[in-house]
């Protein structure tokens, strides 16, 4: 069989299981409203949790950084790409969270592919959740092939982890953890876990890439959320293209551990930097994430409003307090149908299927923005409960 021909039976496996990705072409920047193919949807799609992606004085940051500084960096943080913007980014964001020092990255798959398997090697442990994010898994089969020793606990079951850490011998141990789990909206129970790292001695490796600027104190995240200190041995990453509204991420801790993943994770090395413009537009970002008590009260009562408005429907709406909020459905065609009798109703709200949550469980994802009205959320209540 031809390397062609294994790749369209594969294909045609993934149709017969309903699991086929499409994508949709937006003529409209990101917002509450999306025009898609000339059709006007109401976007419960997106991660923009404060309504900033589209937000014009961010903008117009970006633009001028761009005037300012370039349409590029040139090359690596550590060759000649790593401009003012950025050094001043990650001062800020390390003030802001708190942590000595930070450092940016391009995505957030990178930043994670960067500390785990930097930390983690030949008689090391990790400890990963297991609905941790994909970039987390992926960064968990690095260090295992850098020759750690890889476990995985029952999710947000600290019991279980408990006895891991416990039983394990290893010079050198690293609990890996979402903050907030992107698929259930759910929150770790970081106080406990945070209790055993140190406990147990154990890095506390925390991706709180759906908490950041929306959760805690000025929307400092997950840590603050929980009154945890900006502990040493805690290494925090957060994306910057979700709440904040732009694009790339960080990791922030002590100035050890910062200095380390720059000298040591490849994926930081050896990567292009994000243009100076983005860290422009991020710093005008991280200015209304901290004045923005107004869009994370918005965002919360639209939470409150949806919770209560879904209550007693036919289908599970998982206990989730955050702005990811999924609706089980189960069968996947059943997931998808129900997916696009919204969209016909002009509501985007995606169908989200095996592998990215587990079988059987097909769901919607419904994303809460603080952008969004009540009136919004009162037109999404009513279509679910008459196609539910």
């Amino acid at each position: 069989m031809s390397i062609e021909t294994r790749l369209t039976a594969e294909l045609a496996d993934i149709a017969a299981a309903g699991l086929t990705r499409r994508r949709r072409v937006l003529d409209t920047p990101c917002g509450r409203m999306a025009t898609v193919d000339g059709k006007n949807v109401l976007n419960f799609a997106s991660n923009d949790y404060l309504g900033l992606a589209g937000n014009a004085d961010i903008a117009q940051a970006l633009a001028d950084g761009a005037l300012k500084w370039g349409a590029g960096s040139g090359a690596s943080h550590l060759v000649s790409g790593h401009l003012g913007p950025h050094e001043q980014l990650e001062k800020e964001i390390a003030e802001f969270t708190g942590f000595p020092r930070a450092l940016t990255f391009s995505t957030g798959y990178l930043a994670n592919l960067a500390v785990t398997p930097t930390l983690a090697g030949r008689g090391d442990a990790v400890f990963a959740d297991k609905l941790n994010h994909a970039s987390l898994i992926d960064a968990m089969q690095l260090a295992k092939a850098n020759g750690a020793d890889v476990q995985r606990y029952p999710h947000n079951d600290v019991a279980a982890l408990e006895k891991m850490l416990a039983a394990s011998t290893a010079a050198h141990k690293i609990i890996v953890t979402d903050a907030v789990f992107s698929m259930d909206g759910d929150l770790a129970p970081l106080p406990l876990i945070f209790a055993l790292a140190e406990r147990y001695d154990a890095w506390l490796v925390i991706d709180d890439a759906h908490g950041f600027g929306v959760l805690g104190r000025e929307g400092k995240g997950s840590l603050a959320h929980f009154n945890l200190p900006a502990s040493p041995r805690i290494l925090l990453m957060g994306t910057l293209g979700k709440a904040a509204g732009v694009g790339g991420a960080f990791v922030a801790g002590s100035e050890t551990a910062i200095e380390y993943l720059l000298q040591k994770g490849r994926s930081y090395i050896f990567t292009t930097a994000q243009p100076p413009a983005i860290a422009c537009a991020l710093a005008k970002s991280l200015q209304m994430i901290r004045n923005g008590d107004a869009l994370r009260a918005n965002l919360m009562a639209r939470i409150g409003q949806l919770r209560d408005g879904l209550a007693g429907l036919p289908l599970k709406l998982l206990p989730s307090l955050t702005a990811i909020q999924p609706l089980i459905v189960g069968d996947n065609d059943a997931a998808v149908a129900l997916s696009k009798a919204l969209w016909e109703r002009g509501l985007w709200a995606p169908a989200i299927r095996p592998p990215t949550v587990p079988k059987g469980t097909a769901r919607l994802r419904i994303s809460v923005s603080a952008a969004h009205t009540e009136a919004d959320i009162a037109q999404l209540i009513t279509a679910l409960k008459e196609l539910a």
